[in-house]
Order: C-alpha cells, then structure tokens, then sequence
C-alpha cells in the first residue's frame, strides 16, 4: 500500500540485513525488532489494537491552489466513506468492483500520508529495505539515519514505488523522499512536523517542501 497521486491526487534491494534489538512488547513478550518495526513502535503501533475509527481531512496547498477531501474509516467494518466537495461515498474495502477503485486509490494515497510509520508494520514482507546509519536529510541538510524501501512490482496501485525515511535514534520520522518506480531522483521530498498524540498515536499533521510553496496537511482529526 501506498499514495500515488500528485495533483490534487498526488503524483506524488533484494532484502539488506539491518540491526535488530531486543524489546518487549505491548504484552511483554520478548520480540526482535526490525529497523522499520522500531519506527511503527515509535509512532504508537502497539496501540492500534484500541482504535476503532479514524477520521481526517486531507488537504493539500500548491502556490495559490487548494484541495480538501474528508475520510471515515470504520476499522472493525472495514468501511471507508469520503466525503469531497458536497459529495459523500460509502463502501468495503472488502467489496471494491471497478466503480470504486479510484476512491479506494484515492484512499490508500492519503491514510499511507497520514499513517506511514504503520504501514511499515502492516506492509511487512511486501517490500524491500535496507538501512544507511548516515545520510543527509533531504530538506533541513542535517545528517540522519535513511531507511529506503521499496515496494514489490506486483500487486497494489503503484506497484515498485520507493521510499526514503529520515529518522534520527528516536526513530520518528522527520523528512522522507518519495520514488516513483524507485527512480534515482525523488518526485518529492517534504518534512514531517506538527505530531501529536491521540490514543497513543503519534501522528505529523503537517508535510512542506524545501521551496515552501507546497503543504501537505491534516485536520478535522479524531482517532476513536
């Protein structure tokens, strides 16, 4: 899973070894940690167990543009609805047919925005990575730890997508890149600011580019 578009809709190797370490879990279980599990545990994951809906506003401004498009996602039901421009859709995310394959697109695109760090965990075994304990962020220039995945070529929206995650040893993410089909140069590069915690999630509200002329953000935010 992944975002996509860049728009409005944005547009927007081999498995590597990485360091582990031993840390317990929600239930106290001694469990090996793998760099991109250590980053879903620093934004909250193991309390995902007790949310039970999400809701955001996803909004986006270009220079002098601006998009806004609302979600619902029932996480028991597995129901998604949108709520864009006066228009509201429901559906399952278990019964998606051709006519609502682009809302559910449009979805993916913007819940990986808003909760990347735990689509680590969730997408596990559906991408590549590997780990650089130095490289340089992408909008402030400082020196980071990286982690790069990149996706499977098959299956998903955009399959083979990659992703370059900056982090430092608290291991929240605070810049990252994104490569469409894993190309050498990113299609874009933004910050990860503005978190707050809600029901033990640790979510960025606020994504900006190195120019300042696009802003990527969340609002009308309730985590049930």
């Amino acid at each position: 899973m992944r975002f996509l578009h860049f728009l409005v809709i944005l547009t927007l190797v081999s498995l590597f070894s990485c360091k582990t370490e031993q840390k317990k879990d929600a239930d106290s279980k001694n469990i090996e940690l793998t760099v991109p599990e250590k980053i879903a545990y620093a934004h909250g994951i193991k309390n995902w167990k007790n949310v039970e809906e999400i809701r955001f506003a996803f909004n986006v401004d270009r220079d002098t543009t601006h998009f806004e498009r609302g979600w619902i996602w029932n996480i028991q039901k597995n129901e998604v609805t949108r709520i864009s421009q006066g228009d509201t859709v429901t559906y399952n995310r278990s019964e998606i047919d051709s006519t609502i394959a682009k809302v559910d697109a449009s979805f993916i695109n913007d819940k990986y925005w808003f909760l990347a760090p735990f689509n680590l965990f969730w997408d596990n075994g559906g991408y590549s990575y590997e780990v650089s304990e130095k490289a340089e962020a992408p909008i402030s220039k400082t020196p980071m730890k990286k982690l790069t995945i990149v996706y499977s070529s098959e299956g998903g929206y955009t399959p083979g997508d990659a992703y370059d995650f900056y982090f430092e040893d608290d291991y929240i993410i605070k810049e990252w890149s994104f490569r469409k089909a894993n190309q050498k140069e990113p299609n874009l590069s933004t910050t990860w600011e503005e978190y707050i915690e809600l029901n033990g999630l640790n979510i960025s509200k606020s994504h900006i580019n190195a120019e300042g002329n696009f802003k990527l953000y969340f609002t009308n935010i309730q985590v049930k």
